[in-house]
Formats: structure tokens, C-alpha cells, sequence
């Protein structure tokens, strides 16, 4: 199956269990796979995923509800984002959240998820 990823997009969010992340919120970096036949596609958006209104869906569900979790919000993105694009067979979806309130020195903190539009 073929893909288009969208890869390391940041966006300013309060998600976490702690008070202070939903005060003073953290960066979270969101990686979409958009798995779907697209070997043979003419040359005309309409006959493929509009990465652009994937892009404005992953920043409504990771801008606007607040969540505790970031599993629930990587859930949240997938869902959106194989409704909204009927012509996807699976996605796959990562949230980084590389500033987690971890008491060690760490390079990142994600949850993957990956959905086929069966699983809907």
C-alpha cells in the first residue's frame, strides 16, 4: 500500500494530566500516514487525499478539545482523519509529546496508532 506522510507537525496544546499543563501547555509534534492507492492517479486533487484539509483536522483535534492522555488524542486524530477521508484505507497516526513531565533525561514520549477504516 502507498503512503503520504505528513511528518513533524508542531502545534501548541494543553494536553496532560497535571494543572500546569493545562496552564501553561507544551509542544506536541503529530506524524499522520495516509495509506491509499494512489499508483496510477491522474494528475487532479480531486482523485486523491487533500493533505491540506488533513493538516486543519489534526490541528482542530490537537488545538481545540484538551485531553489528559496522549493515547486519547492520538485515537481522536486517527478516527477524524479516516471519516473525513473516505478515500484512505488505513492511517497511521503519532503523537510526540518531547517535553513530557518525565523525572529523567529522555529524547521524546509518543503513542502510536495505527487504524485500518475497518476498525471505525
Amino acid at each position: 500500500m502507498s503512503r503520504v506522510v505528513l511528518q513533524g507537525l508542531e502545534f501548541h496544546a494543553r494536553h496532560g494530566v497535571y494543572d500546569t499543563e493545562g496552564v501553561l501547555g507544551a509542544r506536541f509534534v503529530v506524524d499522520a500516514e495516509l495509506h491509499y492507492a494512489f499508483a496510477g492517479l491522474t494528475d487532479h486533487l480531486s482523485e486523491a487525499v487533500n493533505y491540506a484539509e488533513v493538516y486543519a483536522a489534526i490541528q482542530e483535534e490537537v488545538t481545540v478539545p484538551r485531553h489528559q492522555l496522549i493515547e486519547v488524542l492520538t485515537d481522536r486524530i486517527a478516527r477524524r482523519v479516516l471519516r473525513d477521508q473516505p478515500r484512505l484505507a488505513a492511517v497511521t497516526v503519532r503523537v510526540h509529546k518531547p517535553f513530557a513531565p518525565l523525572p529523567g533525561v529522555f529524547r521524546d514520549v509518543y503513542a502510536e496508532l495505527r487504524l485500518n477504516r475497518d476498525d471505525l
